[in-house]
């Protein structure tokens, strides 16, 4: 089996995936690692960049949002542990001997987190979206118990076998994804919030309002699943 997989859920990043996937080739050169690109549904030239570059390609004819791509990744993923990232490397790939430092250790589960002590924010996000995230993790902590500090981090390594049992029942397909994912993990796997450097990249097309009230709606239908 595959020592590692690298899922990289994309969505019109042809002008940032090939600096990249060029990065996490020259990173796990050598070694058994898999880097899976799933497509979710790219009007650009996402996909000739990514086989060119030598990944593995999964499609999606429409787009579906983030949380499905990162499910398809990681139920079509080949390793033994597996690694989402984001096509930005807002966390550089150096980072991963942190996450994995913490599987081996015991965990099952293992999330960068930006709000830890020993982390490092190198390019802060906007004030707006700083604020925002601060009201999204007290909702997430106090709505769903989940205490982690920090859910939405796209840097998140886990085991085969947790990632299966964890986003086979999952539902939510956009960006609430990864609280869902710690939601399930509750009480069944245990879960390690390791700290890693991150910076803010510009280029994001979310629209913060809409993608905040659906995120909203998200955990609440969550909350409501959970019941």
């Amino acid at each position: 089996m595959t020592r590692l997989t690298i899922v990289v859920p994309a969505y019109d990043e042809a002008a940032r995936l090939g600096p990249t996937l060029a990065r996490l080739a020259a990173y796990s050169a050598g070694d058994d690692v898999e880097v899976l690109v799933v497509d979710d549904g790219s009007r650009d030239a996402t996909v000739a960049i990514a086989v060119a570059a030598g990944a593995r390609v999964v499609r999606h004819a429409v787009n579906r949002g983030k949380g499905a791509a990162v499910r398809t990744g990681v139920l079509a993923a080949r390793g033994s542990r597996i690694l989402v990232c984001d096509a930005d490397l807002a966390t550089p790939i150096e980072e991963l001997a942190k996450l994995e430092a913490a599987l081996d250790g015991g965990a099952e589960l293992a999330i960068g987190s930006r709000h830890v002590a020993d982390a490092r924010i190198e390019v802060a996000q906007p004030w707006h979206r700083r604020v925002l995230g601060r009201g999204f993790r007290v909702l997430v902590r106090r709505g769903l118990g989940i205490a982690a500090r920090d859910t939405m981090c796209g840097f998140k390594l886990m085991t085969r076998e947790a990632g299966r049992a964890l986003f086979e029942p999952a539902q939510v397909e956009r960006w609430a994804f990864d609280v869902e994912i710690l939601y399930l993990a509750r009480d069944r796997f245990r879960v390690v919030e390791v700290p890693v450097a991150w910076r803010h990249v510009e280029g994001s097309r979310v629209a913060v309002a809409s993608a905040g009230a659906r995120a909203l709606l998200d955990l609440v239908a969550i909350r409501w699943r959970g019941r």
